[in-house]
């Protein structure tokens, strides 16, 4: 009974020592994988968080700029169906970008 015994314990050390080596491996490899993407990680640049400025002036502004990329579209969309020929659709372009400050000026001066 004894020498049974023995061998059932010599077999379980046998499949521990095997997992303990297995998991150190697979230790061993997760440390090498850290160690790659943190020396990569050095390599990229950090992103930069921007986060959004708050307030009644920036929301205003914002505002502002919606409606004006809105008008902005609106004016490029109806010159696409009405507008024939594509010399004629890149005038409305280079005029539309050339009257966009225009708008802005016109519509939000501040200075009212």
């Amino acid at each position: 009974m004894s020498k049974e015994r023995a061998r059932r314990r010599a077999e379980r050390e046998l499949a521990a020592a095997t997992r303990a080596a297995e998991h150190a491996e697979r230790q061993a490899a997760r440390a090498r994988r850290r160690e790659r993407w943190r020396r990569l990680g050095r390599l990229l640049p950090r992103p930069v968080r921007v986060r959004r400025q708050r307030g009644e002036l920036a929301r205003r502004r914002r505002t502002q700029n919606r409606l004006t990329l809105g008008v902005f579209a609106a004016v490029q969309i109806a010159g696409w169906f009405l507008l024939d020929g594509w010399p004629a659709r890149f005038a409305l372009l280079a005029l539309s970008l050339f009257l966009v400050p225009v708008f802005v000026t016109l519509a939000f001066d501040r200075r009212r």
